[in-house]
């Protein structure tokens, strides 16, 4: 399974290490079962990583043992390698003092495996961004700077990643060559942030620079901010960040996604005309799309179900018995709201479809009358080698059901997906600029042996 996580840095802030606290819990939602922050002071680097929330990971004694100006953090969901906090990051390499953090996933390690084996390195217990950063530090050992080990290392670098990494001195931030993960840049008096999404700016109060381009490396020093063209760049963002993963309030390749999830429901009230009393969402990230579908279909909006907003996020969960567990307390339907009606259901996706079947049979037991089901994205027909929990194409229940068979698997009286091309129109950018790999099934970077479990869908989908 692949990582989808948050990273963090701060340059040249005092007490950058509580402004990474405040900055990772900003990022909570791409990460949770475990956070970590490297804090650097008087040519020393400290770390602290621990299991669960951040809030629960830190407490005020473990942020006054991070002292200094520079701090870089990590969220971390794990499934490359243990979820049992083993390979909680940033990762920390004490002999040259270099630390890491990683959002990504590297579908193929052979480059680093060779370079690591060729020094009498055991990779034997390392995931993806242990090998990356034993790598870099290896490269440290043999006299070169963290930048100009980064520049070496590029070519080694098979998969996606957006990383932040620290030296006693310095921080540099670096993006893959398609920018599959998101990252920025923000300024902060006469330091700097570097962040998987631009919320953590607002909750900073930094101000937004710009986005890491993909391919480059940033390096912030003593002399300020440098930026370094690595390797040319084409710009592919994984079209998930939009669909589901970012926080509404965030802004990617100048988009608010919070605008993008409207006009997905928009995109759907148009290709699809549905009779109904009320349009509901699956809270939260759904609910800017059920709000832009009921204001294009003139069908009012109702908040029918309520959810507890203080437990993990189920999609994200690692295995099965935890997100049904999950479940049971996540989401609470309103009967006095849905008994005798028409509903529309708004979901930004449908994966594995037990979630879905769910809730709909919730809904039924509330009392509705009919629930018609909407999803804000097309099928998820392929798995995602890139950094998302869906590595397995047996898990996704598009891939070997048409949609009559998912109907009536999760039980409503309809199902409609958005299509393909309503989803390119609803972010106002190019299809050029995206990965899409999950719905299409083209992986613009390679995926290595992974590509011969993937098997094409060529059935009819209605």
């Amino acid at each position: 399974m692949a990582e989808k996580c948050a990273v963090l840095g701060i340059y040249d802030v005092p007490e950058a290490s509580r402004l990474a606290f405040y900055g990772l819990w900003a990022l909570q939602h791409r990460g949770q079962e475990s956070s970590g922050i490297v804090s650097a002071d008087n040519g020393y680097l400290y770390r602290h990583v621990a299991p669960g929330l951040v809030s629960n990971a830190f407490h005020k004694e473990d942020l006054e043992q991070l002292p200094g100006d520079i701090a870089i953090g990590h969220n971390r969901y794990s499934t490359s390698g243990a979820s049992d906090g083993a390979h909680g990051q940033p990762v920390l390499i004490r002999n040259t003092k270099f630390a890491l953090a990683h959002n990504g996933n590297f579908p193929v390690t052979t480059k680093l495996e060779k370079f690591l084996s060729d020094r009498a390195v055991s990779t034997r217990e390392m995931n993806d961004s242990e090998m990356m950063t034993h790598v870099l530090s290896g490269l440290m050992e043999e006299g070169l700077d963290v930048d100009e080990a980064v520049k070496i290392a590029f070519p080694m670098l098979d998969g996606a990643f957006s990383c932040v990494a620290m030296t006693p001195k310095k921080m540099v931030a670096f993006r893959d060559h398609c920018g599959i993960r998101p990252l920025s840049i923000a300024t902060l008096g006469d330091g700097y942030v570097v962040a998987s999404e631009t919320c953590a700016f607002d909750t900073l109060g930094a101000k937004f620079l710009r986005d890491i381009e993909p391919g480059e490396m940033v390096v912030f020093d003593e002399k300020g901010m440098h930026s370094y063209q690595v390797v040319s760049g084409k710009q592919k963002l994984d079209i998930f960040e939009f669909v589901y993963f970012a926080r509404p309030d965030s802004i990617l390749l100048g988009q608010s996604v919070n605008e993008v999830r409207h006009n997905l429901g928009k995109e759907l009230a148009k290709e699809w005309k549905l009779e109904a009393d009320i349009v509901v969402p699956v809270p939260d990230s759904s609910i800017p799309a059920a709000l832009g579908f009921s204001q294009a279909s003139g069908i009012p909006f109702e908040m029918a179900i309520i959810k507890n907003r203080y437990i993990h996020r189920t999609f994200i969960r690692p295995n099965n018995i935890l997100r049904d567990q999950d479940f049971k307390m996540k989401l609470n339907p309103m009967p006095h709201v849905l008994k005798g009606k028409r509903v529309v259901l708004v979901d930004d996706s449908i994966v594995r479809g037990n979630t879905m079947r769910k809730i709909v049979k919730m809904l039924y037991r509330a009392g509705a009358k009919e629930v018609h089901v909407i999803v804000s994205s097309p099928p998820v027909l392929y798995p995602d080698f890139y950094g998302i929990n869906i590595s397995s194409q047996k898990e996704l229940i598009a891939a070997h059901m048409t949609h009559s068979e998912i109907r009536e698997h999760i039980g409503s009286d309809s199902l409609t997906y958005l299509s393909y091309a309503g989803m390119i129109r609803a972010t106002n950018l190019p299809e050029r600029m995206f990965s899409a790999s999950c719905f299409n099934g083209i992986y613009p970077i390679k995926i290595g042996a992974n590509a011969d479990a993937i098997e094409k869908v060529h059935f009819a989908r209605t």
